[in-house]
């Protein structure tokens, strides 16, 4: 606890004070205050003691929120898996305005300005999560460590968005030939994940040994996890559910059986033949768009390209004129096509191997509601014609 503190008047009319504010290792910290007017100094005096009195280390008060938001990174990449770490750092990068924020002026409006950008940006209410969560937890370890006594954005409200998240959907069937009839090292991984369902870590663990193309079927045993960036393949899926055997139809039936393989191999394997990484699949799959976007996007209304389509090896930077399709967007295309092939959803379920019957439920539930609005659409329509 300070002692009375006395100051001075220096030879430039400003006031100095000298705090005693504890030790740290055995060595007595002290804090510097300075102020233009005798009232004001009395002033600011009484309320650092009041923070000192509290356990306040006021030495912190010229550290940033960027200096702690480093130190909760750092605490965060010991205690999260290597993608989750990624993934807040990402985020963490939308708190860049408050970087060189002292702790000692924050305020609960800051983040509230920052969150209500966001949605005003389209982000998704996790995303205002995630990053909120970030900043709540720097704060969280400034005050467990005494640099600041409240964590002011704890109390903090999430926006609405004002755009909806955009929802996986299922690929048209124009956009299903289009897998079906472009050639790349990413079409087997497509096709599979389009016509059997599969999820990108069960798809990078599949060997050849798993498909039975006599028995219309692919045994999903395995898994593969990221651990630092680097694949690793692990027994079992997400889920036990995931553990399943999912009976294909002839279009993948046929497509593998034309695919020049190794018959013990991986089935989606480097060029080396080895386990595709993170970064390795997503660098294929993006390799993947460019050919489908160069081959099936609307050249010639684009100006930027004067209305003529580019090479692949173009360089120039080539406007994306078709859909991103995500292997989410593949995955939702297989359930969708066994509701519409009048698959039950307990089936549908074991085969796309989800854990609870509500995931799959849901799914049902929305093709329900959205084609049989269309049937009705399709009964106007007819109603229309001979009236």
């Amino acid at each position: 606890m300070p002692g009375k503190v006395t100051y001075t008047k220096r030879k430039d009319g400003r006031y100095q004070a000298k705090m005693y504010c504890g030790t740290e290792n055995g060595v007595p910290k002290y804090k510097y205050v300075y102020a233009t007017t005798e009232r004001e100094m009395k002033a600011k005096l009484s309320e650092k003691t009041k923070l000192v009195n509290r356990g306040i280390d006021i030495t912190s008060e010229r550290e940033t929120f960027g200096d702690w938001l480093e130190m909760y990174l750092i605490t965060k990449q010991s205690s999260v898996s290597d993608k989750w770490y990624r993934a807040i750092r990402t985020n963490a990068k939308i708190l860049e305005p408050l970087k060189d924020t002292k702790l000692s002026v924050i305020k609960q409006y800051m983040l509230t300005e920052i969150l209500f950008d966001m949605a005003n940006k389209g982000y998704s209410e996790k995303t205002m999560q995630s990053v909120k969560g970030i900043a709540q937890g720097v704060l969280e370890l400034a005050a467990d460590n005494r640099a600041i006594d409240h964590n002011f954005f704890k109390n903090v409200a999430i926006p609405k968005a004002k755009q909806e998240p955009e929802h996986r959907r299922a690929l048209t069937s124009e956009e299903q030939a289009w897998i079906r009839d472009t050639p790349h090292r990413a079409q087997t991984a497509a096709m599979i994940m389009m016509y059997a369902g599969l999820r990108r870590g069960e798809l990078l663990a599949l060997t050849w040994q798993d498909i039975d193309l006599d028995a219309h079927a692919i045994k999903v045993e395995r898994s593969v996890s990221m651990i630092k960036g680097k694949p690793h393949i692990k027994e079992g899926g997400k889920t036990d559910a995931a553990t399943r055997t999912v009976y294909i139809p002839g279009k993948l039936v046929n497509y593998l059986r034309s695919t020049v393989h190794n018959p013990i191999g991986l089935v989606c394997p480097t060029v080396k033949g080895s386990l595709m990484t993170e970064t390795g699949f997503s660098r294929m799959w993006e390799s993947y768009l460019n050919d489908l976007n160069i081959k099936y996007g609307n050249w010639a209304d684009c100006m930027q390209t004067s209305g003529k389509c580019p090479s692949k090896y173009a360089p120039i930077e080539k406007p994306f004129l078709i859909p991103r399709i995500t292997p989410h967007w593949l995955r939702h295309t297989f359930i969708t096509l066994m509701y519409l092939a009048g698959v039950d959803v307990l089936t549908a379920k074991e085969q796309a191997g989800h854990a609870d019957i509500k995931t799959t439920m849901a799914i049902y539930t929305h093709l329900d509601e959205k084609y049989k609005k269309k049937s009705i659409n399709k009964l106007d329509e007819y109603l229309e014609s001979i009236s």
